[in-house]
């Protein structure tokens, strides 16, 4: 048989195809239909060979291959439906399944049984489990107890050695060691702690039958050779972030040896320290370490040998002549006296966040049209600047070179100080993007001293009649920063993806937005339907004509809406006005205010301000959080409305953009919020990471797996 619909037809003799064409392929019809089902019969077949071996099975076949060598499901497992994996919701489910019964846990259930009790087995289960970097420590070699002099002299020297280090007090002529006491990797002594280690309530921990598997959640992303910012030309200080704000660098984690090697500080994405930065600097500085600074635009780095570590707090330290002063914890430059640079400082350094969200050098899903004509902006390219791209595209589309597809693509991590103003004709398809590894930052200055200066998409009403297909343009891995997005005209859609416009303009050192008032995207007169994808910006203000158009549809998605203050207004007209638009939110974090002239679907969201919504009897709400008072549509299954959440509120670990946990709900957050979406997951932007399931599979391991009389806990470091 054949794969093809004809293939049954086309294995009759040609009389009977003669025959059946002329009285209207009624017998090619039902061999069609018949060549269908055989070919469904025969996927089913093969499906079910392969679900034979955990390598190729169907994610909902695990649980029952698992369950033959005594494999317990994880948590959550529940949820997913063998119905469902194929539906609407089935690449939904199938990320579900993966987090809660990955693969390869499976595969290894006999193997690790054999390791049972060892903490590298725990810190693979953090990894494989949970995707998490981990780090097991026993905490009964860190409580405080006399040492077993009569065990002196009976062994080797290797072992007294150990003995004496086990258990002991502090050392003040070990200042690494006193900075890193508390955590992880610290090896001084505590007091003992009667909590549990695993407790739910109140974490415990150091007890002598307590393992702690410390985990760091957030992840590390590279910014490479981009320029740093001068905070103070004069005295030569900067900043590693563009938009001069304090950024704490991360270790770049490099792989462990050994599967049974115990992770250090040099194996997960930890924040660098002064003092172990001042230690082990030759561990961490350098091309392809945790970070690198040059200077003047010259090919080598910045000498190891000319680099400080100091505290850049206050700026009151002045490295010396040719010394380069740099402070880890808040992310600080300073060049010493008289050694200024003249030509600009570029930096590589690592920063941590929570998921692929706002921009970066991260991998992106993204497609170019087959017919689209691509010029790319950087060193060594045609174009210099963004704005010569599209002068240049402009050009051939009006000469009939191209067709209506264009591809501007940044390969660099840059910064581009242009004014761009993009006007776009009926059937243009303008895409602005960054290259794959990249990170370009649009800083929008002050170019004019008697209007605005955003960076402006528009199309003129006469440029556009009856029946042409509206343009449309799509922004992809962009930073933005000083003013924000203008939108005017006839535009048919404005697409927003893994982009940042910055909340309230621009950063002050300590991630305070610099104009927290000014809107991040105006939307004024216009038909564009606005799409924000895996995103992160400020205010969007609506200025519609209510009379002639029809309310705009505003699809967020995985992203960020943010108005820098819970009594802003994060979607409205001016002075606070219903906005003339249509919300469509999934998996979106508001802070601030909405409102608006109506809401289609609010899901698996989270408004920390009242949402106002001027026709309610459209659209609603399901699985999202709302404060008291708001006036929305329905609702359903929404937080405070069910029974005991009275009072209930979203708490995050930081509202402030610039932060490693920016809009992150923090461990503190209630669970109707933490695990109330529609699939167990919590609500907002980071849904999909999927946390609470990871979390539960995590401690479903370490009960099953921690050292016999031990109790086992989870302590986060990020």
């Amino acid at each position: 048989m054949s794969r093809e619909p004809d293939g049954l037809a086309e294995l009759l003799p040609q009389w009977h195809r003669l025959r059946d064409t002329g009285t209207g392929e009624q017998l090619r019809a039902l061999l069609a239909v018949i060549a269908e089902q055989a070919d469904l019969i025969r996927e089913g077949v093969e499906q079910g060979y392969d679900d034979l071996f955990v390598e190729t099975a169907a994610p909902w076949v695990l649980p029952y291959l698992g369950d033959l060598v005594g494999y317990r499901t994880l948590p959550g497992y529940e949820r997913v439906r063998t119905d469902g994996l194929g539906g609407p919701g089935g690449e939904p489910l199938a990320r579900l399944a993966e987090a809660v019964a990955p693969r390869h846990d499976v595969a290894r259930t006999v193997a690790d049984r054999r390791r049972k009790g060892t903490l590298h087995l725990l810190e693979e289960h953090a990894r494989e489990v949970a995707d998490w970097p981990a780090r097991a420590v026993e905490f009964s070699r860190l409580v405080a107890h006399h040492q077993p002099v009569r065990l002196y002299g009976t062994g080797t020297a290797a072992a007294d050695a150990r003995r004496a280090r086990r258990g002991r007090t502090a050392d003040v002529r070990q200042g690494l060691e006193l900075d890193l006491a508390g955590g992880p990797f610290g090896s001084v002594a505590r007091s003992v702690d009667v909590r549990r280690a695993g407790s739910p309530r109140r974490r415990g921990g150091w007890t002598p039958a307590g393992t702690g598997l410390f985990v760091w959640r957030l992840k590390p992303y590279a910014v490479t050779r981009a320029p740093a910012y001068c905070v103070d030309r004069a005295r030569s200080l900067y900043t590693f972030s563009i938009l001069g704000n304090d950024s704490p660098l991360v270790t770049l984690p490099v792989p462990e040896p050994s599967a049974t090697h115990i992770a250090t500080v040099d194996n997960v994405p930890a924040f660098i320290g002064r003092r172990l930065l001042a230690d082990r600097l030759a561990d961490y500085y350098g091309p392809g370490k945790s970070f690198t600074v040059w200077r003047d635009g010259q090919g080598e780095p910045v000498p190891m040998a000319d680099i400080v570590v100091a505290d850049l707090s206050q700026w009151r330290y002045r490295p010396r002549r040719g010394q380069v002063a740099v402070d880890p914890v808040l992310g600080r430059i300073a060049f010493g006296s008289r050694s200024a640079p003249r030509q600009g400082v570029w930096v590589t350094y690592h920063y941590a966040s929570a998921a692929d969200t706002g921009g970066g050098e991260y991998p992106r899903e993204r497609g170019t049209p087959p017919a689209a004509r691509v010029y790319r902006v950087g060193p060594r390219r045609a174009h210099q600047k963004i704005m010569d791209a599209y002068e240049a595209w402009r050009e051939d589309r009006r000469a009939g070179r191209c067709g209506p597809d264009g591809v501007i693509e940044i390969t660099h991590s840059g910064a581009f100080q242009e004014q761009l103003d993009f006007e776009l004709e009926p059937g243009d398809r303008l895409e602005v993007r960054a290259a794959e590894g990249c990170r370009p930052v649009v800083r929008l200055l002050d170019w004019y001293s008697n209007r605005p200066d955003a960076l402006n998409i528009r199309a003129r009403e006469e440029d556009c009649p009856p029946g042409a297909e509206p343009p449309r343009i799509t922004l992809d891995g962009l930073l933005v920063t000083g003013r924000g997005l203008h939108v005017s005209g006839p535009v048919g859609a404005v697409v927003v993806r893994h982009c940042t416009l910055v909340p309230g303009w621009s950063l002050e050192p300590e991630c305070s937005p610099h104009s927290p008032d000014e809107a991040s995207l105006v939307l004024e007169r216009t038909t564009a339907c606005v799409r924000i994808e895996h995103s992160v910006l400020g205010t969007i203000e609506v200025v519609g004509d209510e009379v002639r158009h029809d309310p705009l549809p505003i699809h967020l998605h995985d992203s960020v809406l943010d108005a820098t203050g819970h009594g802003r207004a994060a979607l409205s007209a001016p002075d606070c006005a219903p906005a003339h638009a249509v919300l469509h939110a999934r998996r979106a974090t508001v802070i601030g205010e909405v409102h608006t002239h109506a809401v289609e679907i609010a899901e698996n969201s989270v408004f920390t301000g009242r949402m106002r919504v001027a026709r309610r009897g459209v659209g609603g709400l399901r699985y999202s959080y709302v404060p008291p008072g708001s006036r929305t549509p329905r609702r359903y299954r929404c937080v405070p409305d069910g029974p005991g959440e009275a009072g209930v509120r979203p708490v995050f670990a930081s509202e402030r953009y610039g932060t490693p946990a920016y809009a992150r709900l923090a461990d503190g957050c209630p669970p109707a919020i933490r695990r109330g979406a529609d699939d167990g997951s919590e609500m907002g932007v980071f849904h999909d990471l999927y946390e609470p399931q990871r979390e539960d599979s995590l401690r479903a391991r370490l009960a099953e797996y921690t050292p016999a009389g031990t109790d086992a806990g989870i302590f986060p470091v990020t």
